[in-house]
């Protein structure tokens, strides 16, 4: 295991009493609609982060179905988001005795008024606690620094320029071998790691498993490349409910071809378990 170090002393928030819960929350207007004001606090630049996303839908859908943890949810991301209203509509595909699945939009308005789908998903859901014990894996957890040697948003320079609000609302500690971006000499090998958490302290759960597998800086970054790198695509794999303590998270790229690469998400829990997976497919900005 990673030499573990606990989130600074503060007053930590609780599962269900946090910023991100606030945030994440959504209110049923009829059977499968909901209503949600996207907070601005999960922004990069004026648009909001899609991990942020990702948890408002699979809230909304842990409401709709009758299983109240996420499995598998895969997104595709249409158009930006901004903060300000939204409505997600959702609907029940199939429900079984271990898996429920059912798929979810969410809508903004244009200036005239009329609905945009920003993004759309498709997820199954289940009980993570009722899953057998038995694990057989090759995956070994990412060795780096403990937390007091890696560093966080705010020792260096902003990530892209403009407000990146989302980094006041998360505890991230970058791996030093991976910030060679932030001094002018990316490595090229499209890694990033971090410790991670939420900067209230409140501990991980499935739906902030969503949030982390998109919260750090983009591998793209490493590669050599600068600015936003938009998410085309994003599926997720929660494996387990994390224990309490912060995450470690991993993410990789292979291949930047085409003006698109992959990002391959790991995380961590503080006991060593391989807690949720992910892939999504970003546009790179060329030139």
């Amino acid at each position: 295991m990673g030499e573990a170090a606990t989130a600074p002393a503060a007053v930590r928030a609780t599962i269900g009493d946090s910023e991100f819960d606030r945030d994440t929350a959504v209110t049923r207007r009829a059977p499968g609609v909901y209503d949600i004001d996207l907070s601005a606090g999960w922004t990069i630049i004026s648009a909001v982060n899609g991990g942020y996303l990702l948890a408002v839908l699979g809230r909304a859908l842990a409401d709709a179905l009758p299983h109240n943890d996420p499995f598998t949810i895969s997104a595709h991301y249409l158009t930006a988001s901004q903060p300000g209203p939204a409505v997600i509509r959702t609907d029940t595909v199939r429900t079984g005795r271990t898996l429920s699945t059912g798929q979810a939009s969410l809508f903004q308005y244009d200036e005239e008024g009329a609905e945009v789908e920003r993004i759309r998903v498709l997820a199954s859901y289940g009980n993570l606690d009722s899953l057998p014990n038995d694990v057989r894996t090759t995956a070994r957890p990412p060795v780096f620094p403990p937390m007091d040697q890696c560093f966080g948003p705010e020792d260096g320079p902003a990530p892209v320029s403009g407000s990146s609000a989302i980094a006041d609302r998360l505890m991230l500690k970058l791996d030093p071998s991976t910030l060679g971006w932030a001094l002018g000499a990316p490595s090229g090998k499209g890694e990033m790691r971090s410790w991670f958490g939420l900067a209230d302290g409140r501990d991980a759960d499935p739906l902030s498993l969503l949030l982390a597998v998109d919260a750090l800086p983009p591998t793209a970054f490493e590669i050599g490349l600068k600015g936003w790198v938009p998410t085309v695509e994003l599926t997720v794999h929660v494996r387990a409910r994390p224990a309490p303590g912060p995450l470690r998270v991993s993410i990789t790229t292979r291949n930047l071809a085409g003006g698109f690469l992959e990002e391959d998400a790991e995380v961590w829990d503080s006991e060593d378990r391989l807690v949720a997976q992910s892939r999504q497919l970003a546009r790179a900005r060329l030139g």
